[in-house]
């Protein structure tokens, strides 16, 4: 202790926990998980304007926009979430 002063590094070193690793560390998103993602995007914005054209009893409204909705919601853009290319064999992790 120095001047009134003391060295609080070391009692903080201490007192850290251990870091954790990121929960996403290993998972990018590449190029194709892009344009995956931007083909649901396409699909969903399509069904909107297929569904806001249609007339009330359109085969379009009725049939064909939401079987459009629920392929980019539920199929397409979770596909580009968890789309990985493969590794060429004989590679290690």
């Amino acid at each position: 202790m120095r001047n009134g002063t003391r060295n609080f590094a070391p009692l903080m070193a201490k007192n850290r926990k251990p870091t954790l690793p990121p929960i996403f560390g290993e998972w990018t998103f590449t190029k194709m998980n892009y344009l995956i993602f931007l083909g649901g995007v396409v699909i969903i914005i399509l069904a909107y304007i297929i569904m806001a054209m249609g007339g009330n009893d359109s085969f379009g409204t009725l049939t064909l926009a939401p079987i459009m909705l629920v392929i980019g919601y539920l199929i397409v853009i979770p596909l580009a979430i968890i789309y990985r290319p493969r590794k060429p064999a004989g590679k290690p992790d």
